[in-house]
């Protein structure tokens, strides 16, 4: 987890993490930071997936996150089934209360 935050790459060919991302390297300038290639990326490719109607990747995705549709939610398209797909991945709810639980102080305190 430390390593998401802060200038830290990985390198996907040479599979080593690097600390900064040096100009005069080969391939260098192709690194991302490691956030935005093991996060943002394949969150946004299952957006516009979805979005799109790209049902092959879109299923190809969820089954590799162990993600279940129901029947009714297969049939959906666009914003309705990225809805239905990112309620079953990151649920919100489980996310608020939790911060909810460990962030806020109890009645007494407060």
């Amino acid at each position: 987890m430390e390593k998401l935050w802060g200038d830290n790459y990985f390198d996907q060919k040479g599979k080593k993490w690097k600390n900064h991302s040096k100009p005069d390297e080969a391939g260098a300038d192709d690194l991302k930071r490691a956030f935005v290639s093991l996060i943002m990326e394949p969150v946004i490719r299952l957006c516009r997936a979805t979005m799109n109607g790209e049902m092959d990747k879109v299923n190809k995705m969820i089954d590799n996150l162990g993600i279940v549709l129901k029947a009714d939610e297969k049939g959906l398209s666009g914003k309705l089934l990225m809805k239905a797909v990112f309620q079953k991945w990151i649920p919100a709810a489980d996310a608020l209360l939790e911060m909810i639980i460990l962030k806020l102080p109890s009645p007494v305190k407060a």
